[in-house]
């Protein structure tokens, strides 16, 4: 696990290169290895994950093809036994050392041999040099870039701040950007909330040609891949349900299996709910295995701590109780905003970056999540109500969109300036291509849908946030769920074994029957997030945070939200507290917190902090 960074058809400064490293550290602390020639430089920062002796970047082969890598290649020793057959040599057994040799073997069409999460850059020199940048199946690793029209050039990074830290960056503000984020929570497909960065969307292969614009491949057969080679069978749609459900159970367990494989201490979250808790019951048959939850200081709604303990203690796993205290929360949110590189609207933020502190203070270097179940199975409510939507004859569409959004659209637009409104009138919030596959997609709506959450979604708004507030803490996140063995199938479902008969997820319910205790699975779905309705509200620090940072007059100068319109927020909430009301404050405070971080005068500091 690393971090990655680079540019290509331009110069950079070892300063500026060493300042770029600089921040992101955090994300791979133990070495740092660049290489650089006239026109084009890449470097890495390493998180020592596999072989802690080995594993220098950037990789070479011949002096010619440069490679640097973030993220994991479970399928390494497969791949360097069939190498070796060929006539490769390796020096050491860090999983990134296949990455020249096979792209020597294949050229760009290199990921579809990888099983794993990556983000990968390789500068090839034999002949004309180009460079070559490819992302997983589903988005696991970000890779941000900013490319230059004028000057034919393109800079690179894992993290947004580090790309910021090239000269001539530009740091302006997409202007439409906060009405997309208050639509989605954060941005979809490429966009970010700069107007000159675009991320690497997930199943992506971006090719340079030296002086040439870049060339976007989807590897469309990536992301439909319906199951890992090798891996135990995966189901079909004419399956019983119950042989479905053993499938499930049989893919998941072997993908955490593998998952454990490394040569540093392994933890796994455990929040309570059933995705974590089916993890942690796979993980612990494999031998003791330590557990983390989180939880709040004082008495709060949806405080599932006992259920985490539930989960961990049947499994047998060795349970850490992690607890933070709401009063810390301003001083935290400035440093995941950083992290985050742009806003993010769920108010979890707060407790991924403090459980992953926690593991890390612990020892662990690499955790196990139950991330992207809801997606891959059918888990959120708004997927069940746009399935029963559908199936009446009514359009479906407005209440998932608003159901995916901060602040529903006839009232989202009441908090704009009529300059802001005017502006975003006539735009969609989310990318025309992401509409279409939701709205103009073949198959039934549940397909559609669940298309549209892993492919957009999931990658913006959970598997960034979790990649970033991990590495913030120099700790490896790895997803059983997002795995090809696991997501394959799931894609394939049918309805009614994702939702059915008033359950959601059914399938993975079956699955954990005799592995999570009946009182988890029989237990209300409740969202694993921060009770933000409650611990923002008068008399607690976050609620004086909020209004010092949504000053009238900070809002005025910004021009894009009314200030009399947040203000009534605030007396609504202060009245009679809702979920609306306080996670539109809520998502508000962290976007004027990312606009003072982020703007050109603010960024100096932190840079310059970095560069001394």
């Amino acid at each position: 696990m690393c971090r990655i960074y680079g540019y290509f058809h331009t110069t950079a400064s070892p300063s500026e290169v060493r300042t770029v490293s600089a921040l992101q550290r955090h994300g791979g602390p133990d070495s740092t290895g660049t290489a650089r020639a006239p026109g084009w430089g890449v470097g890495n920062n390493r998180l020592a994950i596999v072989d802690l002796d080995g594993g220098q970047q950037p990789y070479d082969l011949d002096g010619r093809v440069k490679v640097v890598f973030n993220g994991e290649i479970y399928n390494h020793d497969t791949l360097r036994t069939q190498l070796r057959r060929r006539g490769y040599t390796f020096h050491d057994r860090c999983d990134g050392n296949v990455l020249p040799a096979l792209y020597a073997e294949y050229g760009e069409r290199f990921p579809e041999q990888l099983d794993g999460m990556y983000s990968v850059a390789i500068l090839d020199q034999r002949g004309r040099p180009k460079l070559v940048l490819a992302t997983d199946h589903v988005g696991m690793k970000p890779l941000y870039y900013r490319w230059d029209p004028a000057g034919r050039s393109l800079h690179f990074s894992s993290e947004i701040p580090a790309l910021l830290g090239f000269r001539g960056a530009g740091t302006g503000a997409w202007e439409p950007g906060l009405d997309a984020y208050l639509a989605t929570k954060s941005p979809f497909g490429e966009r970010t909330m700069f107007e000159d960065v675009r991320v690497l969307p997930p199943a992506t292969t971006m090719t340079v040609p030296w002086g040439e614009a870049p060339r976007v491949v989807q590897r469309t057969a990536d992301r439909d891949e319906h199951g890992r080679l090798g891996a135990p069978g995966a189901p079909g749609e004419e399956a019983e349900e119950a042989a479905v459900a053993a499938a499930v159970r049989r893919n998941l367990g072997f993908e955490v299996d593998r998952l454990l494989t490394a040569d540093v201490p392994v933890a796994v979250v455990t929040s309570g709910g059933l995705d974590s808790s089916l993890v942690t019951a796979l993980a612990a048959r494999s031998g003791p295995v330590h557990s983390f939850n989180i939880a709040y200081r004082g008495s709060w709604p949806f405080d599932e701590r006992h259920f985490a303990e539930l989960a961990a203690r049947s499994a047998g796993a060795h349970y850490h109780q992690v607890e933070i205290d709401p009063a810390a929360f301003p001083s935290m949110i400035e440093d995941v905003v950083w992290h985050l590189g742009q806003p993010n609207a769920d108010p979890i933020t707060l407790s991924t970056y403090a459980l992953f502190a926690a593991i890390r203070g612990a020892g662990f270097k690499v955790a196990l999540t139950g991330d992207a179940a809801d997606e891959v199975f059918g888990g959120y409510s708004r997927m069940r109500a746009a399935a029963e939507e559908a199936h009446a004859g009514r359009d479906w569409r407005p209440g998932y969109l608003d159901a995916l959004a901060v602040v529903p659209a006839h009232l989202r637009y009441g908090l704009y300036t009529e300059e802001y409104r005017n502006l975003v009138r006539s735009r969609s919030p989310l990318p025309e291509e992401a509409l279409a596959a939701l709205y103009d997609g073949t198959g039934p709506v549940l397909e559609r849908i669940t298309r549209f959450e892993l492919d957009y979604r999931l990658p913006a708004y959970h598997l960034r946030r979790v990649d970033h507030l991990s590495m913030a803490s120099s700790v490896e996140a790895r997803l059983p769920f997002c795995q090809r063995s696991v997501v394959g199938p799931g894609r394939r479902l049918p309805d009614a074994l994702r939702i059915g008969g008033g359950q959601v997820k059914r399938t993975l319910y079956a699955a954990a029957a005799g592995l999570v205790p009946q009182e988890l699975l029989s237990r209300p779905k409740q969202p694993f997030t921060l009770p933000i309705t409650a611990m923002l509200a008068p008399g607690w620090p976050l609620w004086e945070y909020a209004l010092d940072v949504l000053h009238s007059k900070r809002l005025a100068d910004a021009g894009q939200l009314a200030p009399e319109a947040v203000a009534e927020l605030f007396a609504q909430q202060a009245r009679q507290p809702d979920d609306t009301t306080a996670l539109t404050l809520w998502a508000l405070l962290i976007h004027e917190v990312w606009r003072e971080q982020f703007r050109s005068e603010a960024l100096r500091g932190p840079i310059a902090a970095v560069a001394a």
